[in-house]
């Protein structure tokens, strides 16, 4: 039975890689933060996954955590933060979490580590990119950008050591079991508060064809390459009037202009920093959405096989989860 270390084991890839890793006969270790919730892990039916305690920001405690010679390690902890005042966090986790866990796979034999970056390892771009577009998201000020390129950088330097490491770059990520990405915009939708749709594009991917293809990766996947993870490409229009359709609710039929959505953005930024809480926009979040940026994956079809559904099923599965798992106020 092969053995499986996850990082980032509760959040949204995380669990539904577990239930794929358990429904594939896989021996899995499941690595957790001491606050971690794991009702959700359980509600899986992973409830047969090893569990160990280690924050990916703690070198001593992922080596301590990391078996030996376990078949792939997939690294899947990350930050998506898009809020400067938690940039010092989300640098730690995304830079320096990559970092320990690449070295604790180094130093216990892993056979091949898996990893979980983002689109957003290729900076900002206008158009459709792939993987041979230089990324400039290491000078970026939008630091969720620079640390995944930082972080992929951690990554290359295990491959120059030893190790053997492929990189997935999914897309913006819809589907099943999202505790908070996009599911914050399904919830908008449904309880029609939504103030306005960006006036970008992007692509998009069903979390359980990111999945199917960090199982690819694991399998066929040729050391120190990237894969990009698109599928349906959409406007944020197109994609809030598919949620509309699946929730029965009205939607606006225009996007916002980029310089309304900045300047709420500037404005809930300035205020959240005397109230200290997070604002609903923030610059950095605004900076993405209002950019047409989608990519190609016929690299990751050629080589892993990689399938994407229609927007529409994206939508539906995770509206439908949301609904049965009792995460919208009303229906």
């Amino acid at each position: 039975m092969p053995r499986a270390v996850v990082t980032g084991a509760t959040g949204f890839v995380g669990l539904n890689l577990l239930r794929v890793l358990c429904d594939r006969g896989f021996d899995v270790v499941a690595l957790h933060r001491p606050s971690s919730d794991l009702s959700w892990l359980e509600r899986i039916g992973a409830g047969d996954v090893e569990r160990r305690i280690a924050d990916v920001t703690d070198a001593a405690a992922v080596l301590r955590a990391m078996p030996a010679a376990p078949d792939v390690v997939f690294h899947v902890a990350a930050s998506t933060n898009m809020w400067s005042r938690r940039n010092a966090e989300q640098t730690r986790i995304n830079v320096d979490g990559t970092r320990h866990v690449v070295r604790a796979a180094l130093e216990r034999g892993a056979r091949r580590l898996v990893h979980t970056s983002s689109i957003a390892a290729f900076g900002i771009h206008e158009g459709t990119i792939d993987e041979t577009t230089p990324s400039n998201a290491r000078t970026s000020w939008v630091n969720y950008l620079r640390t995944k390129a930082l972080g992929e950088d951690e990554v290359r330097a295990g491959i120059a050591d030893g190790l053997d490491a492929v990189i997935v770059n999914p897309a913006s990520i819809l589907g099943p079991y999202d505790l908070g990405s996009w599911s914050r915009m399904f919830r908008l939708v449904h309880d029609e508060r939504l103030p306005g749709v960006p006036p970008g594009r992007g692509s998009f991917c069903h979390v359980r064809d990111v999945v199917d293809a960090h199982v690819a990766a694991a399998e066929r996947g040729r050391t120190g390459e990237n894969y990009l993870l698109g599928g349906a490409d959409a406007t944020y229009l197109e994609l809030v009037q598919e949620i509309g359709r699946a929730a029965d609710r009205r939607v606006p039929q225009k996007p916002t202009p980029a310089w309304v959505l900045r300047s709420v953005a500037r404005a809930q930024d300035w205020r959240a920093r005397l109230g200290g809480r997070r604002p609903v926009v923030t610059p950095e979040s605004v900076e993405l959405v209002c950019r047409r940026m989608t990519c190609r994956s016929d690299k990751a079809v050629r080589e892993l096989d990689y399938r994407s559904r229609p927007l529409a099923a994206m939508v539906e599965d995770c509206y439908g989860w949301m609904r049965e798992a009792g995460r919208l106020a009303s229906v």
